[in-house]
Formats: structure tokens, sequence, C-alpha cells
């Protein structure tokens, strides 16, 4: 027989293992008595206790939204003696990439639990990201006109500027103002009021360095020894009125840029979350790895953090911002430091990777390694690499794994210590990386067994394709404002004109949609095109 959920459990009788109520994504499998018995905490539990069984007792593997693996079964695969319960040590999971986030059935699949909204793949997590809240919680255009003091003060003025100006992030506000406190404290609250099931809120930064100087603010960030100080003891204020009315949600805040560093004395109250952002820190280096200068700030951070408050929150970067296609040399560390966050207090982790876009920088293989390893961060990343490499390319992953290999050794023996927003050359992506890139996908197109074998591997292309129209990239970026006059060198023209066609026929038949955050294929096609010389019509 195989059972199925708590009241199959019951009939069934599969004492839990450690006696301990199963909770909302915790799962429970037995196998004895020729019965499989799989139950879970609602609302997830019980089916990613399906999955789990799937995984890793009958080998299936969840590649794509495209791609399962299902090994043969027979007589020969005995399955147990089991009884498992598994509680991840993360209750927010989400690795941040369009094949993600455009497909919630493979998201539920892979167990991020932030895309899935259909009750039937289990909802999602009651966590929501803490982000960037203040230009709506008091919002400018409602109040910079009449009461420019609720705004931050910058060299002598008041930033009271209008949510339309720098995107709505164009200010602060004053924290020690009360007015403030009491307009965001309400705003806060009705937010509370309109979405009651949600576990925490957002009270935090805009997405800007103008955090207030007045004498108020400047003296509690002086007494702390960072800009936090004003930030968490508003936090605090709002956290305190919030708890009278809704003691179980968390009000959140980002420790982020100015912020990042925590406060001499102050502490956060228990029902304030502290989501700690690293975009400063090292592509190529774990956290806690001390050849990088980049993580030492945020390493000693997130360790003085981990002692003060005990709900910690990680949101860290997972892709080059700057350039979506390129290679990027931190697959090496998603592993490292998925576990350094969850061993200093981390209970929810958003690896913020290319979520806009689809067919980024070998985004499949990506997706899979960050997902399986927050659901589960005991996983050793080299051998999930090998396991995707080799059920998704067969043995065209060989020479895959090969440029992999190349692109991270090349950038730590040239030592470059290089955060997420850079060029190949800042990468230490050169001619001979370019080169074996292009060799390795060439040989791996010969290798690829079959027409659905070869799509796969044209798709990962991509990102050799796009290191070898560097040259000409930077050209058409650094004379943009000059392409009705200029066009690109001969030399380069003769170098990259070959793959630059390849790369936007497969682009195109691939469906990739971005060339980095902020701009598309069809963008930076147009661009190429003027630089090159050809024709609005033409074909490229």
């Amino acid at each position: 027989h195989v059972l199925i959920g708590p009241d199959a459990a019951t009939h069934a009788r599969p004492a839990s293992s450690d006696g301990e109520p199963l909770g909302d994504e915790d799962l429970h499998i037995v196998v004895r008595d020729e019965m499989i018995v799989i139950e879970g905490g609602r609302p997830r539990g019980t089916l990613y206790g399906v999955y789990t069984f799937l995984e890793d007792y009958l080998g299936v593997r969840f590649c794509t939204h495209d791609h399962t693996h299902v090994p043969p079964a027979g007589p020969w695969r005995v399955v147990g003696p089991v009884d498992r319960v598994y509680r991840p040590p993360l209750s927010f999971r989400w690795s941040y990439y369009g094949e993600t986030n455009h497909q919630p059935a493979f998201a539920a699949r892979l167990r991020n639990n932030t895309t899935t909204h259909s009750e039937q793949l289990g909802g999602v997590t009651r966590i929501e990201l803490i982000n960037h809240s203040f230009t709506h919680l008091i919002a400018a255009a409602t109040y910079a006109q009449t009461h420019p003091e609720y705004y931050c003060l910058i060299d002598g003025q008041r930033r009271a500027i209008t949510d339309n100006d720098a995107g709505g992030h164009g200010n602060q506000p004053c924290l020690t103002n009360p007015a403030v406190l009491n307009i965001v404290t309400d705003a806060v609250r009705a937010e509370i009021a309109s979405r009651p099931k949600r576990a925490n809120i957002s009270v935090s930064q805009n997405d800007n360095a103008y955090y207030c100087h007045c004498a108020a603010c400047a003296a509690i960030d002086d007494r702390e020894g960072t800009p936090m100080g004003s930030l968490l003891t508003f936090v605090n204020g709002v956290a305190e009125r919030v708890a009278a009315d809704h003691p179980e949600v968390k009000v959140g805040t980002l420790a982020y840029w100015y912020s990042r560093r925590p406060p001499k004395r102050l502490r956060p109250r228990e029902n304030v979350m502290i989501q700690l952002a690293n975009i400063e820190c090292s592509q190529i280096y774990p956290i806690d790895d001390a050849r990088s200068k980049l993580n030492s700030d945020f390493h000693a951070d997130l360790l003085k953090w981990g002692r003060i408050c005990s709900h910690i929150n990680i949101w860290t970067y997972n892709t080059n911002f700057r350039n979506y296609l390129l290679p990027c040399p931190n697959l090496h560390n998603i592993e490292p430091n998925i576990r350094f966050f969850v061993a200093n207090g981390a209970r929810g982790i958003f690896m913020q990777g290319a979520g806009n876009a689809m067919g980024a920088e070998l985004s499949d293989l990506r997706n899979y390694v960050t997902s399986r390893l927050l659901w589960n961060p005991s996983l050793n990343a080299d051998q999930l690499i090998d396991e995707f490499l080799t059920l998704h390319y067969g043995r065209a992953g060989r020479p895959i794994r090969r440029f992999i290999d190349l692109v991270h050794d090349n950038a730590q023996d040239k030592k470059i210590d290089k955060n997420c927003s850079a060029t190949a050359k800042e990468y230490g992506i050169d001619e001979r990386v370019v080169q074996a890139g292009l060799a390795a996908f060439d040989e791996a197109l010969q290798l690829a067994g079959d027409d659905t074998i070869r799509a796969r591997v044209e798709k990962a292309s991509v990102c050799a394709l796009r290191a070898a129209v560097e040259e000409a990239w930077i050209w058409a970026e650094a004379n943009r404002d000059k392409l009705d006059k200029l066009t690109i060198p001969d030399p380069i023209r003769k170098r990259t004109a070959k793959h630059l066609n390849s790369l936007v026929e497969l682009c195109a038949r691939h469906g990739v949609t971005m060339w980095s955050e902020r701009e598309s294929i069809e963008v930076a096609r147009r661009l190429c095109e003027r630089a090159f010389g050809i024709g609005k019509d033409a074909p490229f």
C-alpha cells in the first residue's frame, strides 16, 4: 500500500521518529511492512514529502520545467526500511530565475516556496521578501509639498521630492520625526489588515543613500556607529506598536548599503526581522574566504547580526546584472555561502539571479543547483553540477563541465575579486577563455546524441558566444551616442560578426529574453545593428 497525507498516515500509525508535530513544510516518510506512508504538515509538507520520496528513494530528478529524469524501476529497486523526518532549515527559499518565476509547478517540484500561488501547489510561504518600502508607506506625492520636514535633511536642505523623481526612490523619511512614525505605523496596520495571512511586513529604506542627517537622526547614528541606528530605532518603534494588535507579524527591514553594519548597543525587538544584503561581495570567493577583501566587512557584519537578532533573512546575488549572458565564475560559491548563511542564523534566503529573464547564462543549471541546496544545504554542489550536466546533456556535458571549470579556475588564478556587475575583463575572461569556450561547445554539439540534446547545448552555448562578442559590445556601448557618424572598426567586425550572428539567432530560437538586468535582447540587437551599419529592415 502507498498512503499519502495526514489521514492515511494516522490510519497506518507510522509513529513520528522524533515525536514533534510537523510544521508547514516538514515531512515524514515511512517504508515498512510492505507499506509506504508519506505525511507532512500543511499546506506544503505532504507535497514536498512526495517530491522528496521520488528524488531520494527513486532517483527522480526535476531538471527543468520540461525535463524530468525518471530512471527505470523494477524488482531490483528495493526501498526501505525508512523512518525519516525532514524539517527544512530555511522557511523562505527563492532561486530567483525566470525559469522558476514563470513555471510555478516546476518551482514547487524544486521546493521554491515563493512563486507557487496555486493551492494545488501548496501556496506560497507566509513570509514575504523584505524590500524597499518607505516610498509607499510615506509617499512623497502625498506629503512632500505640505510637510517637507517629514523627509531627509541633506546638506541643510529637506529632500522633499515627489515619488516621480528617481523612480520613486529619490528620498528617505526623517526617522526621528514623531509624525513620520505615526504615518508609517498606520500604513503598516492597513497593509496587515488587507492581507491578514502574511507573517511579516516591510518597513525599509528606499534604494538610495539619502539617509537623514538632521541633528536628531545623526545623534543616534553617531552613538551607534552606523546609519542603522536611526533606522532600527524607527523600525523598533513601529514593531512595538504593531505587536499590540498583531504579535505574530514580524516587522522587517533591509540591512543594506549604508545600513548594513549592526548598531553598537541597540538591539532589534523580538518581532523585528533583518533582511541582510551583500551586494558588495565577491562572486569569485565564498563569503568566509579570507582571500576576498570585498567579503570581509559583510562576513563580520553577518556574524554580529547573528548574535543579536533571531530573525535573519539573506538577500544575496547570483548573477552578473550588467551582463546576464556572460560566463559568471560563481557556481562554486553557492554551496559554501548557503551553508554559511544557515550556520549563522539565516531562516530565509533570496538568491537573486536573472529573475526577469529566460535563458540567462547557464540558468537551467544554476536554478537546479541553487534550488536543491536551498532545500537541503548538506548536498554537494559539485555532485549536483555533474548530475545535471550528465542528465540534461548526456555525453555533451563533459566539455561543458570543462569550460565551467576553466572559467572558475581562471578567475581565481588571476586573483579576480569582483562583485555582481562586471565586464568580461573584470571576471578575467580573455581570448584564451573565449576560444576554449567556443571549442568546448563545438565539441558538445558533436557529442549531442539527438535533436533534444542538441537544442539544450545550443541554448547553453549562448554564454560562450556572448564572451566572443564582448569587444564589439564594449565598443558599441562606448559609442552609443555617436553611431550616426561611426561604425565599428574593421578588425573588431572581422573577429566578432560571425559570433554575433550566431548569438542573435540562438537567442531568438531558444527564447533568451534579456541581455542585462535593464536591457532586452531586442534593444541590444538594435544597438549592435547600428554599430555594424546594418539597416533597420535588413537581416542581421
